[in-house]
Formats: structure tokens, C-alpha cells, sequence
């Protein structure tokens, strides 16, 4: 566990990369929304925006880097490839979670203020907001680490097969939509997927990124393992 600490400081020390630039983000975001929202006249009806995402697609780029910036470093100080995997996800998982409480505090603020003081919705989304606290942070956790792990395997992939093994992946999941696509053409399955769609929540939502995130993370963890310095 020390040494699982240890990484994760080693990750922070380019606090920039990790933690500055997120932060610039979220406020980045924020205040260019409201400037949006103050330009449109005022007609009663609620406004929305995508904003939030911003951070969250970050979360994609930053399993990259946490990778190809630090795991050189780490094989280099004789860090186990197990080590530095678990200190990298803990690490990363904190940082999203702590995220998530804040965009869900940031949410009630906004209820609160009725969207700002401009009737806006940008952190209480109707499709979220009603949902319970938990199931509310839940959703904005596992959507952020979910992206991150994306970036890692990635990384990972890169790392051990390099350009290679990217091209054969990205092949193989093109390979994979196209045929699902296909086939649920074929079988006239739109209208049931629309409709499964469309009935998910999110709790549902989380659990099935939450499930997307152990099968990347158990992929990633197998490929690390291999990967060269």
C-alpha cells in the first residue's frame, strides 16, 4: 500500500498535467456558459448545456498520459508493473470522486440560485437531479473513470504491441460495430434497442459503466504486464 502511495505521488508531480489543467477546465467551462446564457434574451423557458462533459472527456486523455508520462520513470526506480497500476487507478479514482461531489454540490447551488440567476441547467440535469444523491455522484464517478480507463488500455496497447497493435485494435472494434450493426439491421432489432435505450436510469447507466470498467481494467492490468518501458 506504501508503495501504491508512493506512485501516486509520482503521478502528482506534474500537478499541471493532472490537476491544473482539469481545474481550468471546469472553470473554463462554467464561466463561458454562463456568458452564453447571459446573451440570450430572457424568455421564462430553461436553458441547458453540455458543459460538465468537458472535464469528464479530459479524464480520456488523462489515462493516456498517466501511462507515457510516468511508467518509463517508475520501471526506471524498479516499480512493480502491479504497483504502479494500482497506484495510477487509485489515484485517479480519488481524483474523479472528488470531482463528483463537487459537480453534485455544485448542482444543488445551482437549484438553489434557479440555474444561476439565468433559469440555466448545467450540473442539474432533469434526467439526473432526480435521482438519489449517491446514485447522482455515481453516475458523473463512473462515467470519469470509465474514460479514463479507455486511455489507459489504450496506452497500454501502444506500450506493448506500439502502432501495430493500435491499428489491429481500432481494426477489430470497427470489425465488431460494423457487425453488430448489421445484424441487429438484419434481425430488425432498432425499435427494441431504441426502447432499452431510452429505459435506462442512472443507476442502470453506472452499472453497466461500471461493468465496462472492470473489463477494461482487467485488460489493461494483463497488458501492463507485458509492456515494455
Amino acid at each position: 500500500m506504501n508503495s501504491a502511495v508512493n506512485v501516486a505521488r509520482m503521478q502528482l508531480i506534474n500537478k499541471w498535467t493532472f490537476l491544473g489543467i482539469p481545474a481550468v477546465i471546469m472553470v473554463a467551462a462554467f464561466l463561458i456558459t454562463l456568458a452564453i446564457w447571459a446573451m440570450i434574451p430572457a424568455t421564462g423557458v430553461t436553458v441547458y448545456s453540455g458543459a460538465v462533459q468537458a472535464v469528464m472527456w479530459y479524464f480520456l486523455a488523462l489515462g493516456v498520459q498517466s501511462l507515457t508520462l510516468t511508467f518509463p520513470f517508475s520501471q526506471a526506480m524498479s516499480v512493480s508493473r502491479r504497483t504502479f497500476y494500482i497506484g495510477t487507478v487509485g489515484l485517479f479514482a480519488v481524483v474523479a470522486l472528488a470531482i463528483s461531489v463537487l459537480y453534485y454540490l455544485l448542482g444543488l447551488v445551482e437549484v438553489a440560485t434557479n440555474g444561476w440567476g439565468l433559469n440555466g441547467q448545467l450540473y442539474a440535469l432533469d434526467w439526473l437531479a432526480g435521482s438519489n444523491p449517491v446514485v447522482q455522484i455515481l453516475f458523473y464517478f463512473i462515467t470519469m473513470v470509465a474514460l479514463f480507463m479507455i486511455g489507459f488500455w489504450f496506452a497500454t496497447i501502444y506500450r506493448r504491441w506500439q502502432a501495430t497493435g493500435m491499428l489491429i485494435s481500432w481494426i477489430a472494434i470497427a470489425v465488431v460495430l460494423i457487425g453488430l450493426a448489421g445484424l441487429t439491421t438484419w434481425q430488425g432489432w432498432w425499435p427494441a434497442v431504441g426502447q432499452w435505450f431510452v429505459a435506462q436510469t442512472p443507476l442502470t447507466v453506472s452499472g453497466w459503466a461500471a461493468l465496462f470498467c472492470l473489463v477494461l481494467g482487467g485488460g489493461s492490468y494483463l497488458t501492463l504486464r507485458r509492456a515494455v518501458p
